[in-house]
Order: C-alpha cells, then sequence, then structure tokens
C-alpha cells in the first residue's frame, strides 16, 4: 500500500500546471513566436508584410496561426470601415509576452 502511495506522489509531481501547459502549447506551435516577434518589432501590420518578414510560413498556415493567435487574444484583426484595409497588431495580452521574448533572444545569443 505504501508503494502505491508513494507512486501517486510521485504521479502528481511530475505534472506540469495545466496554465503553463497551455502557454507553450501555443508559444510552440511552429510560427507563433516568430508571429509575436514580427509584431512587437512594428506593432501594426498587414498580412502581406507579416507574410514578407516570415518568408518561409505559407499564406495558409500564416492565415490559420493569425486565426488561432486571435483566438487565444494575443492577435488583434482591426479592419477599417469603407476600406478593405485589414491589419493586425498584438493585444495587450500579446504586448506582455515581450519580456518573454526578450529572454528567448538572450538564451538563443548564448547557446545557438
Amino acid at each position: 500500500m505504501t508503494e502505491m502511495l508513494a507512486k501517486r506522489r510521485e504521479e502528481e509531481d511530475c505534472k506540469l500546471c495545466p496554465k503553463f501547459t497551455q502557454t507553450f502549447m501555443m508559444l510552440g506551435k511552429k510560427w507563433n513566436g516568430l508571429i509575436i516577434e514580427v509584431l512587437l518589432e512594428r506593432p501594426t501590420l498587414r498580412f502581406k508584410d507579416i507574410a514578407g518578414a516570415i518568408t518561409k510560413c505559407s499564406d495558409r498556415v500564416l492565415c490559420e496561426r493569425l486565426k488561432e493567435l486571435e483566438d487565444e487574444q494575443i492577435v488583434v484583426r482591426n479592419t477599417y470601415p469603407g476600406s478593405s484595409r485589414v491589419d493586425y497588431s498584438l493585444t495587450e495580452r500579446g504586448r506582455e509576452l515581450a519580456p518573454v521574448m526578450e529572454a528567448v533572444h538572450k538564451w538563443s545569443d548564448k547557446w545557438c
């Protein structure tokens, strides 16, 4: 019985926080970090400008990722009445990722 309790405690200790897991699922998805980085550098961009900055990402995938980041309230899609203009910017939640991205820059400068 004691072995079962010890094993259960060990399994519980190894579980990651669900919020941490959700965050890494979003940030770790291919292209999301780069989209956030591009929008941190230039706060408002049209789709073609984001696509031009992330050239290896297909338009279809970029569109999907922007929609996902919208759903996560990281990115906002801005439309303008009477115009076909659409652009994207970071929400406050997205802008608060700046220190995280800076830490990634420092780590990559040191280790990559």
